[in-house]
């Protein structure tokens, strides 16, 4: 566990945000492309959740702390 950045954890979790975003859709139709869609929206808001997470690592407990309160 020493070599774990939680740090660039997060950051991987903001490029697969990021992927997701400006994947293209496949050639589907019907309700596959409704299934794909969900999907990756589902995909998005969970890597965008925790790219925005604030990491820590103390005595082997990793905690991620997002704050979902509506923003003012």
């Amino acid at each position: 566990m020493s070599s774990f950045d939680p740090q660039a954890m997060i950051k991987r979790f903001q490029e697969r945000a990021d992927a997701v975003k400006r994947r293209g859709l496949p050639p589907i139709e019907g309700p596959e492309r409704l299934r794909f869609i969900e999907a990756a929206n589902l995909d998005f808001q969970d890597f965008a959740m925790l790219g925005d997470a604030s990491a820590t690592l103390a005595d082997g407990i990793l905690r991620l702390e997002i704050d979902l309160r509506p923003q003012n």
